[in-house]
């Protein structure tokens, strides 16, 4: 019997999209990062019973803005992030790190 070899995600990430810190692979997780963020949105909004329409009267945005936010969180300013996390009662922070010195922002 022959033996199959496991393959982890991150191996398939560093053949299919590029070794870790690579111009490919930072962008590659920036935008999962978006996608995530956007899906986020998405979900508290429908738990709170809020239309897109609705959430974009709440922080002075047009409903297409809440729906191209909701599917490509990278097109928006962080400003308007978290404009929409207050609008929907959720709590967000921010970590960044500066030489090595954690920086929370909230």
């Amino acid at each position: 019997m022959s033996k199959k070899k496991i393959t982890t995600l991150s191996e398939l990430e560093d053949k299919y999209i590029g070794k870790e810190g690579s111009n490919e692979r930072n962008a590659y997780e920036y935008e999962l990062r978006m996608d995530i963020l956007g899906r986020m949105i998405k979900s508290t909004r429908k738990k709170r019973n809020l239309t897109q329409e609705k959430l974009g009267e709440m922080i002075g945005v047009n409903k297409s803005q809440i729906s191209k936010l909701e599917n490509n969180a990278n097109s928006a300013t962080i400003e308007t992030i978290l404009r929409v996390f207050k609008a929907l009662k959720a709590e967000i922070s921010f970590n960044v790190v500066i030489d090595d010195q954690k920086v929370e922002i909230q």
